[in-house]
């Protein structure tokens, strides 16, 4: 069974930092992309950034220059690592792995970016 395990968030002033982390169990972590998403009170859930197997990362033009995802294979982590934070990054954040033919989320953890 795959579990996906999120940490991290919690609120901070604009220009701020935070990161998150999600721990994956139950698939070679090593061979998935893994993928981030947020989701805005009242919007639809949007791709953030994403890092390949091979370490390829990607983002959204929203958060380009801002993020950056890495993975740490042997404890099969993905993080989010989160700087100059704007009020409109606050969002419910996902981490995502597409696997065995199935969309796998984690949990969700909230960032709040206000003053």
């Amino acid at each position: 069974q795959v579990h996906l395990v999120q940490s991290g968030g919690g609120s901070v002033q604009p220009g701020g930092s935070l990161r998150l982390s999600c721990a994956a169990s139950g698939i070679n972590f090593s061979r998935y992309a893994m993928h981030w998403y947020r989701q805005a009170p009242d919007k639809a859930r949007e791709w953030v950034a994403t890092i390949t197997s091979t370490g390829s990362t990607n983002y959204s033009d929203s958060v380009k220059d801002r993020f950056t995802v890495s993975r740490h294979n042997p404890r099969s982590t993905v993080l989010l690592q989160m700087n100059s934070l704007k009020p409109e990054d606050t969002a419910v954040y996902y981490c995502h792995v597409r696997a065995y033919s199935r969309d796998l989320w984690g949990q969700g953890t909230q960032v709040t970016v206000s003053s």
